[in-house]
């Protein structure tokens, strides 16, 4: 598993070129199913718009799935221009919608293929974006004695503290940045004398 950035609040954007309406949406999809329900919310959103362009890349992974349409656009000028945004922006598992409603004017190739660019950055940046890292669920479990040689071990790693649960013995929920695992696990060790028992639960992108 890799670092990521991923949508944490989507967001919309709209500019005017020539008389041409462009409204951007961006959202946060995790397959292509989920992304081609919000294609077609948005064309019956927009019915009567002169085309309803979109791009979209699922998947975390070194090859994500990426795929994009012009709608009527001139070949290269709407669809393409979306996704070399996306892939540039380093953002996965997203897809972005830009509506445009026709002002009566051409705008030529670059001056679509910039229409559509400004769209999509414009609702980009009107959204938030998180990095994504992979990080190790751990249960360590450890007497009340070693409970604050731990906290201080934790503050001082790539580490977060998710709970601490108190019972006849301590309970700490933490996640811990994958590449470092290996030496949190060793300093865990050292640090209470193997008296600690560290269960690892497996790794997720937070």
């Amino acid at each position: 598993m890799e670092e990521y950035l991923a949508i944490a609040k989507e967001g919309t954007g709209e500019i005017i070129e020539k008389k041409s309406r462009f409204l951007s949406y961006i959202y946060k999809v995790e397959s292509e199913e989920e992304a081609v329900a919000y294609i077609e919310q948005i064309k019956k959103k927009h019915y009567d718009a002169r085309h309803n362009c979109y791009a979209y890349s699922i998947g975390t992974g070194k090859q994500p799935l990426l795929r994009f349409s012009d709608d009527g656009e001139p070949q290269g000028t709407a669809g393409k221009p979306i996704l070399e945004l996306i892939t540039g922006s380093g953002v996965r598992n997203i897809l972005i919608v830009v509506t445009r409603y026709f002002g009566g004017t051409l705008l030529g190739t670059g001056g679509l293929v910039r229409a559509y660019t400004d769209a999509a950055k414009d609702g980009l940046e009107n959204s938030e974006i998180v990095l994504k890292r992979p990080m190790v669920k751990v249960r360590i479990q450890t007497n009340y004695t070693d409970m604050g040689k731990l906290q201080y071990l934790i503050a001082n790693e790539e580490a977060e503290l998710a709970d601490t649960i108190y019972t006849e013995v301590v309970e700490l929920i933490v996640h811990v940045y994958e590449p470092r695992y290996g030496n949190f696990e060793k300093a865990v060790t050292e640090a209470t004398s193997a008296r600690a028992v560290i269960i690892k639960e497996g790794t997720e992108a937070l």
